[in-house]
This record gives structure tokens, sequence and C-alpha cells, in this order.
């Protein structure tokens, strides 16, 4: 993923009005951020541990999402995989809610998907962040195999989330 600013993140959000997404807490940390090992940049809110964010590049262009997610302090403590990266975490997957986008967004809809509560999938799947013993199956897949499902399971709740 290419290094992205403030303002090409703020702009690329598809699930909330333009005042939520100027007055949402962005990373002050975006040029330290490792881009060329991210499929997509995810972070939780520090003021508000309820939400969390997710934007990557799809059909060329950002697309953004904010989501809704239990507190650090909820997350339960059983074995959980995130179906994005396949990596199985005890307590640090959580269920993550976006509202649709459109219309749908306006009449209440959401989409949720556990996804893996620290959003470092791609870290995961590179090796670059360890989630501990047994957390990563065993597979025959090429590491580049592994990114293409990933980035492909996040394209694939994008598109749950703006259908």
């Amino acid at each position: 993923m290419k290094p992205m600013t403030e303002q090409e993140i703020r702009a690329a959000f598809v699930n909330c009005t333009k005042g939520e997404a100027k007055r949402l807490s962005i990373p002050r940390d975006l040029a330290d951020r490792p881009w060329g090992d991210l499929d997509y940049l995810g972070w939780r809110d520090p003021q508000a541990p309820s939400r969390a964010y997710l934007v990557t590049v799809l059909d060329g262009r950002p697309t953004a999402l904010a989501l809704r997610c239990p507190g650090p302090a909820s997350w339960q403590a059983r074995r959980s995989m995130c179906s994005m990266c396949l990596t199985a975490h005890t307590g640090g997957v959580s269920l993550m809610v976006a509202p649709k986008a459109g219309k749908a967004r306006q009449q209440g809809n959401s989409v949720g998907a556990y996804i893996c509560s620290d959003l470092a999938c791609s870290l995961y799947v590179r090796g670059k962040k360890d989630a501990g013993a047994g957390s990563r199956p065993q597979e025959s897949l090429t590491l580049e195999e592994k990114i293409e499902r990933t980035v492909a399971n996040v394209a694939a709740f994008l598109a749950k989330v703006t259908a």
C-alpha cells in the first residue's frame, strides 16, 4: 500500500458523513507506518475505544470504513479466528460492525466481521507480528497467496458495506 495523507484518508470514508469523517481521530504517526507491509491501514480511536477505522485501496482509489467494536476491556478470552487474515487469537479478535453506505445506512443497516482487534492483519500474515503459538494454521499457500486471500477478504467486506 502506498502512503496516504490525512486528507486522502478523510475523503475516502464511504459509510459516514463528511462531518463525521472530519471529526474522527486519524493516527498522528502516518509517516512511521510500515506502508510497504500493509494491505490496509487500520486503527482504533484512542479517544473512543469502541470505534475503529479501516482504509484500503479498492479499484485504484482509497476507500475507508468507520467501524464499531467492543472496547478493549470486553475482548473475550476465548480463542477466535479473524475472518480477514485467518489468524487465531486468544482474546484478540473482535466483531467489528460497519454501518452500510448510502440509503441503507440511513435505515440503520450494518455489516459485521470478526477482525483482529488491533487491525494488524497484514503484519500477522507476513509474520511481522506474532499472535502466539498456534495462531497461524499450517498451509501450503505461498506468502503472496495468503496476502491475496487477505486482500480479497477485505474487498469482500467492503463490497458488503457498499452494496
